[in-house]
């Protein structure tokens, strides 16, 4: 137990009228001593459930995600794209980045991907587990946070034990292990999306954050995205029955098995559903110059 850290849980566990918002310094201070596990499990869950109650604010948030990536071992990979997945799982569809690498693997696009443990609190399939168990193309580029951030992989028991999201659960979707110059990652509600933008545009070239399936940049059905590039924030729409796409999301949840089996053997819709979302990717990365001309490309 840390005795300086018992300040942190103060001000965020205190009460409205006392509770405060950390600045850089501090709140960069307070994450490094749970990163470090200077501070007990105990101390940890109480700060964590009271940041999320006070609620945490963007600087916080941003404090924490340039933290973040001080922390995590890099290796550059040119011309590639970080897809920014949460980390609790996937319940009803299948992950669709290895399909879409396989789609992208000729325009000398690559793809990264970085896994970890399930975290609370969805229980579905995760990142990792289909990263692990299947034939991967040499565009594809699987970082196991466990290696390249072990200090963030170690808080996983902590946060099973809570067994509720986290203000963790946002901060750590994007960390930049192969210096890419473009990012994705997928928001469950819009509000959502101007903290994402706030919190990791700084960090890319540009970055894509789509209301995607699950909280993913996966495109399933008619959704928003936003690009954003130089400050600049655009609102977009995308139907994949804009272009002759009928796939029906499924709302069962499906297994591990059931999973891998429907990326290993995909059928024709899901195919298309893929190519769908490499040819936003190949739209963003300047190879085409508009998402339908991408699609006939790939096709």
């Amino acid at each position: 137990m840390s005795k300086k850290f018992h300040k942190y849980i103060k001000a965020v566990g205190t009460g409205v009228k006392h509770n405060y918002d950390l600045n850089n310094e501090q709140m960069q201070d307070c994450m490094n001593m749970i990163l470090k596990k200077e501070a007990s499990n105990e101390q940890i869950s109480a700060f964590l459930l009271g940041w999320r109650l006070k609620p945490e604010t963007i600087d916080e948030f941003i404090s924490t995600v340039d933290l973040f990536e001080t922390y995590t071992q890099k290796i550059t990979i040119k011309n590639s794209i970080e897809l920014g997945y949460p980390y609790d799982g996937k319940n009803n569809n299948p992950f669709l980045f290895s399909l879409i690498a396989k789609e992208l693997e000729k325009f000398d696009i690559n793809i990264i991907i970085t896994g970890d443990k399930l975290q609370p609190a969805k229980h579905g399939v995760t990142l990792k587990d289909i990263a692990t168990n299947i034939t991967k193309t040499n565009n594809l580029h699987y970082f196991d946070r466990e290696d390249i951030f072990k200090e963030l992989s170690q808080l996983t028991y902590v946060r099973e034990q809570l067994g509720t999201r986290t203000a963790i659960n946002t901060a750590e979707r994007l960390i930049n292990p192969a210096n890419s110059d473009i990012a994705f990652t997928g928001v469950f509600h819009k509000p959502f999306m101007d903290k994402y933008a706030k919190m990791f545009a700084h960090k890319y070239k540009k970055l894509v954050i789509v209301k995607g399936n699950e909280g993913t940049s996966e495109i399933y059905s008619k959704c928003q995205y936003w690009i954003v590039e130089n400050d600049n924030i655009t609102e977009h729409k995308i139907d994949p029955k804009d272009f002759g796409i009928n796939y029906t999301k499924s709302w069962d949840k499906i297994t591990l098995e059931e999973s891998l089996e429907m990326i290993n053997n995909p059928d024709e819709e899901l195919i298309k559903i893929a190519r769908l979302n490499a040819a936003l990717m190949l739209f963003i990365s300047n190879k085409a110059s508009s998402i339908q001309e991408a699609y006939s490309i790939l096709s």
